[in-house]
This record gives structure tokens, C-alpha cells and sequence, in this order.
């Protein structure tokens, strides 16, 4: 993961932040390297911030004006449902972005905040984390706004979202609680082809993956175009309602290799960055 972080990066260099001092630009003014505005000199400014070149061509004493640097707030939101890990690939690509969330906020300073969506939303410790410690088993179905509704989001923060949105509710109850509180957000949804193309046919069993009830079922062509339809549909709304609030979207497939399948879509939407 770290030979990824090297080459791509969560988007935390654009953009103004809010925070403690750090090494990411701020809304404010500060003392980085990057010139912002300029304005007249008042008693107890310091010196070795004054423009002499203005200052030499206006007569008026006029001091520069940098950028603040920050530490931006990054709090990383995980949909740990049991469809999360439906297949072995999917399950492996849901992780792949968890850490790879977590070593590029940590890599670029950022104070990070981990967030287990479900009936109860609880903060999981970082170290938790780093040590590889989490919840033994999955949550149930995620009813997405009411966890969110439920969950301590910091004010001018990066909200990333780890879900596949396989969530019943429909994104235009979700996207407003995530960008309230004047917060950026970014999507990554892990996508595998069985969920998107099965090869039904015929008499099915199906196990619903979240309560473990099974139910056998005869699929038709017409039933699984319909499946296919809905399933489809389904994510158009999720990118139309992400560029309706700016947000970041990207689906990330579980078959392909990490640093190709976070290029296909994520690189190209501004979901990340070339490190």
C-alpha cells in the first residue's frame, strides 16, 4: 500500500483548509511560501514582511500576505456491511482503499478520524486500525442517512466514504448530510462484476448477504435485464446527485489490480491525485 500512496494521493493539496497550523494551505492568511494579497503596513506588523518593491513605488508602506498552511481534517467513513464482502476480490479491494485512505490522510498530515457507519455509529480508534484490530463481524444492511444523521462530522472537513451504496435509500437523502457544515466530499464505492453482470439462469438459490436468509428463485432473461436496469440506474443517480453537490465520485472494480483499477476511474474524476 505504501508503494501506491507514493504514486497517487487522497486530493488534499487542492482546495482550502481549515485546521491547526500544518503543511496544507489554509482559508487564511499565514506564513507559507505562497503569495496571496498585499495590504498597507500597520504598527506591529513585521518587517521582514513588507513589499519594498510597492512600497518604493507607492510611497506607502506595504506588507505581503502569504497563505496559511494547515492541517486539514480528514474523516474517513466505512460502510462495513456485509455486502462490503461479498466476494474475495470485493472484500480484498474494500480494504486496499480503507488503507490506502488512511496512509495517504496520515502521509500528507492530515488529522484523521474513522468513522463505523451502522445502527449505532461509533469512532474506531486509529491505532485500531494500524494494528489491523476491527469489528469480528459485519454490520447489517446500512440505512445510510440515518447513520450518517448520527455521526460527529467536523466542520470544514474531507469526508471520504468507503461503500459499495448498496443501501436501499436514494442518494439525494445521503449527499446533504455529508456536505453540510461547509465539508468536501469524496466517494470511492468498491464495484465487482458479480454484482453488476451475474450469470444467472435458471433456478437460483440466492442467500441475501447481509441476513443470510435464503430463498430460491427462477431468473428469466427478463428478470435479470430488469436486475441489470435497476442496478444501473441505480449509480446514474448516484453521479448525477455527486455533481449536483460537488462531490467526488468514483466506482473502484475489485478485479483489477489496485493501482490500475484506482486509475480507470478515480484518477481521471479527481477523486485522487498523481503523488
Amino acid at each position: 500500500m505504501r508503494a501506491t500512496t507514493g504514486a497517487l494521493r487522497l486530493p488534499l493539496r487542492g482546495g482550502h483548509w481549515r485546521g491547526s497550523g500544518g503543511t496544507v494551505l489554509g482559508q487564511g492568511t499565514g506564513s507559507s511560501i505562497d503569495f496571496q494579497d498585499q495590504r498597507a503596513y500597520v504598527p506591529g506588523d513585521d518587517p521582514r514582511h513588507i513589499n519594498w518593491q510597492a512600497t518604493a513605488r507607492t510611497g506607502n508602506t506595504t506588507m505581503k500576505l502569504f497563505r496559511q498552511e494547515v492541517t486539514p481534517r480528514v474523516d474517513l467513513l466505512l460502510d462495513l456491511s456485509s455486502s462490503m464482502f461479498l466476494t474475495p476480490a470485493k472484500s480484498q479491494r474494500t480494504w486496499e482503499l480503507i488503507y490506502f485512505c488512511i496512509e495517504s490522510s496520515l502521509r500528507l498530515g492530515g488529522t484523521l478520524r474513522l468513522h463505523h457507519l451502522g445502527a449505532s455509529p461509533t469512532d474506531l480508534p486509529l491505532q485500531n486500525a494500524l494494528a489491523y484490530s476491527w469489528p469480528e463481524q459485519p454490520a447489517p444492511t446500512l440505512d445510510l442517512p440515518s447513520a450518517l444523521s448520527n455521526t460527529p462530522l467536523r466542520q470544514g472537513s474531507l469526508r471520504i466514504l468507503i461503500s459499495d451504496l448498496l443501501s436501499p435509500s436514494p442518494p439525494e437523502t445521503a449527499l446533504p448530510l455529508l456536505t453540510a457544515a461547509q465539508g468536501r466530499t469524496l466517494i470511492l464505492a468498491p464495484a465487482t462484476l458479480d454484482e453488476a453482470e451475474p450469470d444467472w439462469d435458471g433456478n437460483i438459490d440466492f442467500e441475501d448477504c447481509e441476513s443470510t436468509q435464503r430463498s430460491r428463485r427462477r431468473v428469466t432473461p427478463e428478470l435479470k435485464s430488469r436486475y441489470q436496469r435497476a442496478y444501473h440506474t441505480h449509480f446514474q443517480l448516484w453521479r448525477e446527485q455527486a455533481a449536483r453537490h460537488r462531490t467526488l465520485f468514483a466506482r473502484i472494480p475489485a478485479e483489477p489490480a489496485f493501482l490500475e483499477a484506482m486509475q480507470s476511474e478515480a484518477l481521471p474524476s479527481g477523486a485522487i491525485e498523481l503523488a
